[in-house]
């Protein structure tokens, strides 16, 4: 198996990436590319046994496994590709982001140099769907592409590069050029023949649909693609094609509009051109799918009651089994011998390389990359709870206790809050800024509860958030306070909050109902409910979770009864601020709007802005700084003493 590991260089402020073979019989690990700072190499294929390939400064390269082998560049593309599939005996598929109906790369570099070139910068939109995420909307739009890829009869040869063809060729065009055929993932069948992909349908109401197709395509685009979801308009993703070929199977919700609805097992067979849908008692939402070697039964991956774990889901009749037990699954992969690969991890382990074998469901670890990094680092293992919520329904939560931890002493609460808000805390080691032992390390207790709305408790709990995004929630955190008081260890008088998106929302709406903590960090959370229909680009979003327009009426009252602006007179909890630049689902003002209010009335509060970030802080060096401002802010609220010096 290959895989991919990077590792970060404070002092360069740069990182390393490279990949490494993994024997999956004896774990042996033999590392194929140079480990240096600064230098990229990723997206590891195999072309044969004893041959791979990867991408490095924007080519594609093969290199043998023997530990002396030279790379060979095999294709420069001549605008950026990523996602790059190999089908043997030569078929290469990928993305790349290029210019309405281009045959090939190089036609859209010159247009782009072409455009480069103007006098001006004016982007004109008519359109209301005019960026996403952190970029604004462009001519150039991601494309699937494939060409056949011949490799040399002699180890002295040079590889055949054909002609790329673009799979979108086919598909209707749209009148504004601005809004496009967009391709969110692909997936291309054992054999390299077929391509199914998923494309979000261009149309005048972008903003305000959730129509995100599959189309299955020849890979020499032979054929125009085929729609597979034409009756239905919801959100589909993760495509999966059967080891024959002769079936893909995708994830669909049905809900128009509703971007955290269940999602449902669809198979297709491709023969027959039908579709069934399997499974249909499930009440847990999968996220991932992979076909069995035999293909009679899909391995899905889920959220469940604060794990992921993979699923067997027999085909047709959706009978199931779950075959992994505590923490969190992904990257799942089929090995020889009906065993599966995958990467596991949990609160006090970092993602490893495991061997599952199925139907002994026994679990055996390949990897341990981080051992000698990690072994005089605190990791608290997440200890379970469940208490009453709002409604009176069961609500479940974990605490990570700190380093050094004495049961007779008390210690403060570091309250974390998920985003989403249909997302879920996990029994997962994450690498962002909620990795609950970094505030354990830090000397609190720490805390994370699945509210309602978390999915993997049954999709009415994610459902009953809808409209309620200040009610249950709300009630179930006041009540997993009091939960945790009655603790012998917390010291609740010395809690404080913290949380970014939806979470960053629930920080304001704490500072607007209650007084019960110290200090509050918000990231890149919500201030005004309805600026953010006004601001954000995913209009869906907030047109579903609060029942409608914020200019109509009846909308308008759930809009204003969860609003944390409507209660600004009644904001009194310190509180610090962190936002990025580039953050176009919830954009700065709402960061700045209640910064201004707490230094206005004299309450502490900082802003700490990034420049270069966007929903989330992706550089590690501003991860950093992220940490050291937090963990300095909570601490001092607390009269907490951390030990360790934190970064200047």
């Amino acid at each position: 198996a290959l895989f991919t590991q990077s590792h970060y260089s404070q002092d360069d402020n740069k990182s390393a990436s490279f990949i490494s073979v993994l024997d999956i019989a004896t774990a042996e690990i033999k590392r194929l590319t140079p480990d240096k700072i600064g230098l990229a190499f990723s997206n590891p294929l195999w072309i044969d046994d004893s041959t791979f390939g990867y991408m490095h400064n924007g080519s594609l390269y093969a290199q043998g496994l023997q530990t002396d082998a030279a790379p060979t560049e095999v294709y420069k593309p001549a605008v950026g590709i990523s996602s790059v599939s190999f089908r043997a005996p030569g078929q290469l598929t990928f993305l790349a982001s290029v210019h309405p109906d281009v045959a090939t790369l190089a036609e859209s570099k010159t247009r782009a140099d072409a455009a480069a070139a103007t006098i001006d910068s004016a982007q004109v939109y008519s359109n209301v769907w005019v960026r996403h995420w952190d970029e604004w909307m462009t001519l150039e739009k991601p494309t699937p592409f494939s060409l056949p890829l011949t490799r040399p009869a002699t180890a002295a040869g040079n590889w055949t590069v054909g002609a790329e063809v673009n799979l979108f060729r086919d598909l209707p065009p749209f009148a504004d050029p601005l809004i496009r055929w967009s391709c969110e993932e692909f997936a291309v069948d054992g054999s390299g023949a077929q391509v199914a992909f998923v494309v979000r349908q261009p149309s005048e109401l972008m903003a305000t649909v959730t129509n995100v197709d599959v189309y299955l395509v020849p890979a020499d685009g032979s054929q125009a693609p085929r729609l597979l979801t034409g009756n239905v308009d919801g959100i589909a993703s993760g495509p999966a094609f059967s080891p024959d070929g002769r079936r893909v199977a995708w994830l669909q919700m049905e809900t128009p509009g509703y971007e955290s609805d269940i999602s449902r097992i669809y198979v297709h067979d491709i023969a027959a051109n039908t579709t069934q849908s399997i499974a249909r008692d499930w009440t847990l939402s999968p996220t991932a799918l992979l076909w069995s070697a035999d293909a009679t039964q899909l391995y899905a991956v889920t959220n469940d009651a604060g794990d992921i774990p993979v699923y067997t889901v027999a085909v047709p009749s959706g009978r199931r089994a779950r075959i992994t037990g505590r923490g969190a699954v992904s990257g799942l992969r089929r090995a020889a011998n009906g065993r599966l690969l995958l990467l596991r991890s949990d609160h006090d382990e970092c993602n490893n390389i495991h061997e599952l074998t199925v139907g002994s469901d026994q679990l055996r670890q390949l990897t341990d990359v981080n051992g000698d990094k990690l072994r005089d680092v605190y990791l608290g293992a997440g200890e379970d709870f469940w208490f009453r919520g709002a409604r009176g329904e069961r609500v479940h939560g974990w605490l990570v206790k700190p380093v050094g931890f004495d049961p007779r002493k008390k210690y403060p609460l570091a309250y974390l809050v998920h985003g989403g808000p249909q997302q879920a805390n996990s029994h997962a080691f994450s690498y962002a800024q909620w990795n609950p032992n970094m505030y354990a390390s830090a000397g609190f207790v720490t805390v994370q509860i699945n509210f309602h709305g978390s999915p993997g408790y049954g999709q009415k709990f994610t459902d009953s958030i809808n409209r309620q995004w200040g009610g249950y929630p709300f009630e179930d955190l006041m009540r997993g306070l009091d939960h945790l008081a009655t603790l012998g260890f917390i010291d609740v008088e010395r809690a404080v909050a913290l949380g970014a998106s939806y979470g960053g929302y629930m920080m304001n709406w704490l500072n607007a109902r209650t007084e019960r903590f110290r200090a509050l960090v918000n990231h890149d959370g919500l201030f005004s409910t309805p600026l953010f229909w006004y601001s954000t680009e995913e209009l869906w979003f907030p047109e579903h979770d609060f029942g409608g327009l914020p200019y109509h009426p009846n909308a308008r009252r759930t809009y204003e009864r969860f609003n944390p602006e409507r209660y600004a007179a009644d904001f009194a909890t310190p509180t610090l601020f962190v936002h990025g630049a580039n953050d176009f689902r919830v954009p700065l003002e709402q960061s700045l709007a209640p910064f201004t209010l707490l230094r206005r009335r004299g309450i502490p509060a900082k802003l700490v802005y990034f420049p270069n970030e966007n929903h989330w802080i992706q550089r590690t060096g501003n991860s950093v700084r992220w940490f050291t401002e937090v963990l300095q802010w909570i601490s001092d609220h607390t009269n907490n003493t951390i030990p360790y010096k934190l970064s200047a």
